[in-house]
């Protein structure tokens, strides 16, 4: 038989213990958040239906709601968030320095990103791909018809080494006119100086709503040349805000994949006796043990934006400004990418 010290079975008690907790430890992003008492979001310096301020500086954007579920969560009130705006080339290092606790800004998931930046991807918020748009005058039809003419493109972002990896693949020899800033690259697009302009399809159809003198004067072409999954990120070294974050995003997509709404949930708490809708709920289980909140973490949550597909109809969908349609970005049962792992 063998035989162990009492130091070492002590240490073995104490781990298995801890195993066996049903309470997280609360990260030290949360910590920090706790007392500041305020989520630090970097978002977009300014896309519509995304994350752009008004004249009185409120935000609002898919991007914005997806902050103000996390604060929602974490601190019971959707509107402590301080919002930063970043630009492409500042994003990364905001997140890394720990300027912001959370990125929420349009961004596209990768395997450079997640693997060589210090950086996590949580969960997609909204699934899109590389799209151009052209002036209708121009009579173009498809972007294979941009063979050596000049494509307006924002530097620092996956937009432009696709247009490059499009380019060369096509034989196009496309014409890349490259800007730091988005503003600039929206100016020169609407001032003629390119034939065409290309980022993520929605991000075109926010610009042309928000920017173009006359919208009906510019196409979004149908071709898209890239995947684009966007979504928010953290920083890496504390798996406890990372699941916190993520688990935010999957609980709002579960939320409209059972009926849960901003308007419903009071009455559901008391009266559904769906096991699912409980654990969202929190009112008859508890999962917010598990990730260092209460039980009422994701009630919060969605009562602040609504589900998923409240936050995409309200910000993006088709009785919004920018009228995108739901495509990819239906539930997966409906045809669609928004598949949600299970909140158990």
């Amino acid at each position: 038989m063998l035989s162990f010290s009492k130091p070492f079975v002590s240490v073995l008690l104490c781990a298995a213990a801890v195993m066996a907790s049903p309470q997280a430890m609360a990260g030290k992003t949360l910590d920090q958040i706790k007392q500041r008492g305020q989520v630090v979001c970097g978002v977009n310096t300014g896309l519509a239906g995304f994350s752009a301020a008004d004249s009185n500086g409120n935000w609002s954007g898919l991007d914005v709601d997806i902050c103000k579920a996390v604060a929602a969560a974490v601190l019971s009130d959707p509107s402590k968030v301080k919002y930063m705006p970043l630009n492409a080339q500042q994003r990364f290092t905001a997140l890394q320095s720990g300027e912001v606790d959370v990125l929420s800004r349009n961004t596209t998931f990768t395997l450079t990103r997640d693997a060589s930046l210090g950086l996590h991807q949580t969960a997609v918020t909204y699934y899109d791909g590389q799209g151009f748009m052209v002036p209708v005058k121009s009579k173009i039809k498809s972007a294979m018809q941009l063979k050596n003419q000049t494509v307006c493109v924002q530097s620092g972002t996956t937009t432009e080494k696709n247009l490059t990896d499009f380019s060369k693949a096509n034989k196009l020899n496309i014409k890349p006119v490259v800007f730091e800033k988005l503003e600039a690259a929206n100016g020169a697009y609407f001032a003629g100086r390119c034939v065409a302009y290309t980022t993520d399809a929605s991000g075109l159809a926010s610009i042309r709503n928000k920017e173009a003198k006359n919208p009906a004067e510019h196409v979004i072409l149908a071709d898209l040349i890239s995947k684009e999954p966007l979504g928010p990120m953290v920083r890496r070294g504390d798996d406890e805000w990372l699941a916190i974050v993520k688990w935010v995003v999957y609980g709002l997509i579960e939320a409209e994949e059972y009926g849960v709404t901003q308007a419903n949930l009071d009455n559901l708490k008391t009266s559904s006796e769906d096991p699912v809708v409980g654990r969202l709920l929190g009112s008859k289980e508890d999962t917010g043990k598990h990730l260092g909140l209460d039980k009422e973490w994701l009630a919060r949550a969605l009562k602040a934006t609504g589900n998923y597909g409240e936050i995409f109809e309200r910000n993006v969908g088709p009785q919004s400004a920018l009228a995108l349609p739901r495509g990819s970005n239906k539930q997966w049962n409906k045809g669609g990418l928004m598949y949600a792992f299970p909140v158990r």
